[in-house]
């Protein structure tokens, strides 16, 4: 006997069965195999063909359209009265006429019995998963309607609440012997955890964080607190405390909520911020690039934000002690300074024009009466390149100095790099965003190291085994050092070094050439651990000639750089400059995988959205 009673809900539609009407209660019996193939109420047949049949919508049962399964067949007829089953056997080999239709064997019955017991219990399960899902939606609902009945009201009898930031710090806790201060605060819900006795709440609002508890009873019953979810922006009134011995907070301290109201509600379903984006997923990913806006509210991708302000701001503090004067070059411009291939061109007034590679040129123009000069700007390359630390779009730090040799400029640049260090990690608050994205950091120790251009050639033919060039052959002089290879250097080496002398074949033009070597210029790149290059700059060509015969040997027409080529006229003298990429900088102090995440919205090939 096989018992393949199945109960169905009136109009519930299986995977594998066809829409049909049920029994008023629902119910559908066969005690055992014998009586599912006897009981029948009219001549029906059912038609099973293994060979040719369909168990899809195409089959109907009947002689010329044969399901192909009896499990098939038997799921068809689950609520209605049982047709006669016959089945076609395999033609035999050599057969001239198919074989005749006949019962299927009892074997082949059982088991197609017993795939429908499993499909009941299935089934069973389904429903009563279903029924619980309904209950469960149907209380809730219930209780989100008894909780719009509750209306929050503030206290007046209360101490006025003192509105203040969440970083202010300044304000006096409450402990077990004397009432703290009664405070307003604004923010978003960065994390929330509801508990049978509180709410607990961790608020952001741009300047710090803050946990608070809302006691159970009308503040976490009400309907705005039901409907809490990540990201909801709120202000929040309550008792600022210390935390009770042996537990901690942010800060050490915990707003005892008395009173809030919800200023922007955030969906908690599908919608939801965490839905959206996860700090476990790739920033490279192009959904998280695509919601940039919202990876920007994350505590990480804030932080770096944040610490990008403080890291340009040390530049600027660094640069007004050292006496430079900060100035606004343009960003439209009609001459190249690291290679037609990477301008980006547009018309301008019907003359063809470019967005700046660099500022270079323009500071270059105005240290004769200036003094020296900087600018935070940004500079932009068309260059088709996807690695971790190009951008088609950045902020370039630039800056030029007067009566210099090439060693004042490598003295220079050691110490702006580690007097913005220095401030960085000076500034408390700063150092916070430190301790979230690279606790491990540790600044450079000085001096820095400095490696010539051909010593630095030796150095990768000489490891075990070479690092080899893009051509996988041993590097020679002349050879522009592939990114891998440099940054692999610089992390076997693991300090930061002042890589110099590149030969005058693969640098730009206007690069002063080493006296003492004519192959070579005086130029430096500083390399530093995990991102390779972040500092491009040389002593430029003083002598009128000498950068006239650089024009033509580089195929580039004087004319349109009278400007810059006048300098050399009207009492040129030796100098130099340099170029540092703010991303690239803020990458290697903030322990970042790549540039893209250091500027708030990227740009590079493929990519100039949001």
């Amino acid at each position: 006997m096989y018992d393949i009673t199945v109960k169905v809900q009136s109009g519930l539609k299986g995977p594998d069965v066809k829409r049909c009407s049920y029994p008023e209660n629902g119910l559908w019996m066969a005690s055992s195999a014998q009586e599912l193939a006897d009981r029948t109420k009219s001549d029906a047949k059912c038609y099973i063909d293994p060979a040719v049949g369909k168990d899809d919508e195409s089959a109907d049962g009947s002689e010329a359209k044969p399901y192909q399964s009896l499990y098939h067949a038997l799921l068809q007829h689950l609520d209605l009265p049982a047709p006669a089953y016959l089945i076609r056997p395999a033609a035999k080999e050599g057969a001239e006429a198919p074989a005749t239709w006949e019962e299927p064997p009892k074997s082949a019955m059982k088991k197609a019995v017993g795939r429908i017991a499993i499909y009941k219990k299935k089934l069973a399960a389904e429903q009563a998963t279903a029924k619980k899902e309904e209950e469960e939606r149907q209380h809730k609902l219930k209780k989100l309607e008894d909780a719009k009945k509750i209306v929050l009201k503030e206290d007046t009898s209360l101490p006025p609440a003192v509105r203040i930031k969440l970083n202010n710090k300044s304000v006096e806790l409450g402990d077990d012997t004397k009432k703290g201060t009664r405070v307003k605060v604004y923010g978003r819900i960065q994390e929330l955890r509801v508990q049978k006795t509180l709410t607990f709440i961790k608020l952001k609002d741009g300047y710090g964080q803050m946990s608070c508890i809302l006691p159970a009873g009308e503040l976490t019953k009400n309907y705005d607190a039901l409907m809490f979810a990540i990201e909801t922006a709120l202000v929040l009134y309550g008792e600022l405390k210390t935390v009770p011995a042996g537990q901690s907070a942010i800060d050490n301290r915990e707003l005892h909520v008395d009173y809030f109201k919800v200023l922007g509600a955030a969906p908690s379903d599908l919608d939801a911020i965490t839905n959206k984006v996860s700090a476990q997923q790739d920033p490279w990913d192009a959904a998280m690039l695509d919601n940039r806006h919202l990876v920007l509210r994350g505590e990480n991708a804030s932080a770096v934000m944040k610490l990008r302000e403080f890291v340009e701001l040390a530049f600027i503090d660094s640069y007004r002690e050292m006496e430079f004067r900060k100035v606004s070059p343009p960003a439209m411009v009609q001459t190249q300074v690291e290679g037609g291939s990477t301008l980006f061109k547009y018309d301008y007034y019907g003359e063809e024009a470019y967005l700046t590679q660099s500022s270079q040129l323009y500071l270059e123009t105005v240290i004769q009466s200036l003094g020296s000069v900087y600018c935070i700007e940004k500079s932009f390359r068309a260059e088709k390149s996807l690695t971790r630390r190009h951008l088609s779009e950045y902020t370039h730090v630039e800056a030029e100095m007067d009566f210099i040799e090439f060693d004042d400029l490598l003295d220079h640049i050691e110490e702006l790099i580690s007097r913005v260090v220095d401030k960085v990690l000076a500034d408390e608050t700063a150092k916070g965003y430190m301790q979230i994205l690279n606790p491990g950091f540790q600044k450079p120790a000085r001096p820095f190291m400095r490696m010539k251009y051909a010593d630095a050639i030796e150095w990768l033919n000489k490891q075990d085994p070479p690092i080899l060039n893009e051509e996988g052959q041993p590097h020679v002089f002349g050879d522009d050092i592939a990114e891998a290879a440099e940054r692999r250097m610089t992390d076997i080496i693991n300090r930061p070094i002042f890589l110099t002398h590149f030969p005058v074949e693969i640098k730009a033009f206007y690069m002063k050439k080493d006296p003492n070597d004519l192959r070579v210029t005086e130029s430096v790149d500083v390399l530093m651990p995990g991102v390779g290059e972040i500092v491009g700059g040389s002593m430029r060509m003083d002598d009128y000639a000498e950068l006239i015969e650089a024009y033509k040997k580089n195929g580039i027409p004087h004319e349109p750089y009278y400007w810059y080529t006048d300098q050399r006229k009207y009492g040129s003298s030796p100098h130099g400059g340099y170029g540092l990429g703010l991303e690239r900088f803020l990458a290697w102090m903030a322990n970042q995988h790549t540039v893209r995440t250091c500027s708030l919205y990227s740009r590079f090939m493929g990519r100039c959205k949001p």
